[in-house]
């Protein structure tokens, strides 16, 4: 039961990802609508069997205020796949600035991404190609369905039409 399901705007826009349990609720009170249903089972009642949802959209249009994703020491590990973006290495990870700070580098998604604790220490105070290192992801803010794809682990085939950017 810890699959995700697709969470529609009422205009068809992806807007986030909910647990099984929220889109049956919101399906049994009629504020979605099934788009798709999943094909790992069903939910069982004592008397009846209902389809998983994949994809739901809600009944209404609901006005989001986009704020973009949240800078996070989090966030951007996810983005970079928790790998070192200099050599690879999933242990020991830092965040890592491009630009240090100490030469008016900023905190941002440009200028952010991910490192191990040998490659950051052998970074130091320096950018990257001064240090001969190479970048293996150029860092870049997420949008949201490519952020949505990334948390949901596991993608339904039925979700590739409306995450696509």
């Amino acid at each position: 039961m810890d699959q995700k399901v697709l969470v529609l705007n009422g205009d068809y826009t992806a807007i986030t990802l909910c647990s099984v349990q929220k889109a049956f609720v919101l399906l049994f009170l009629d504020k979605a609508e099934m788009i798709a249903k999943s094909e790992h089972g069903v939910l069982r009642t004592i008397s009846s069997a209902y389809p998983k949802p994949s994809i739901i959209r809600l009944q209404r249009y609901v006005r989001v205020p986009y704020k973009g994703i949240a800078l996070s020491r989090h966030n951007i590990m996810k983005r970079d796949h928790f790998e070192c973006q200099y050599c690879g290495s999933t242990k020991n990870l830092t965040l890592d600035h491009v630009l240090p700070r100490s030469r008016g580098g900023e905190s941002s998604w440009t200028n952010l991404l991910t490192a191990c604790a040998r490659c950051n220490h052998a970074k130091g105070h320096r950018t990257p190609s001064e240090a001969g290192l190479t970048i293996r992801q150029v860092p870049k803010k997420p949008t949201l369905s490519g952020f949505l794809r990334l948390s949901a682990g596991t993608i339904d085939q039925n979700w590739h039409a409306y995450l696509t950017n």
